[in-house]
């Protein structure tokens, strides 16, 4: 009475398959394959570090930041 056997999973395989039509079955595997896919991708995405985006990236940025605390401190004057 605990599991099922081959023949229970197959009556429920032709009672799916009955219902729901092959070709509706295959777009939904084709979909959830695809869904995989993305998500395999997404995550090794996020393991490649990337550069914060709170940071200077060049010299001139730097520049403009010294600019700014100098004029800042020229207006307070």
């Amino acid at each position: 009475m605990g599991g099922f056997s081959l023949w229970h999973w197959l009556i429920v395989l032709v009672i799916v398959v009955l219902v729901f039509g092959t070709k509706r079955l295959g777009n939904i595997g084709k979909d959830l394959g695809d869904a995989v896919k993305g998500f395999k991708k997404g995550m090794q995405d996020d393991d490649t570090p990337s550069k914060p985006t709170g940071q200077l990236s060049d010299a001139t940025g730097k520049d403009e930041v010294s600019q700014r605390d100098t004029d800042r401190n020229d207006q307070s004057r």
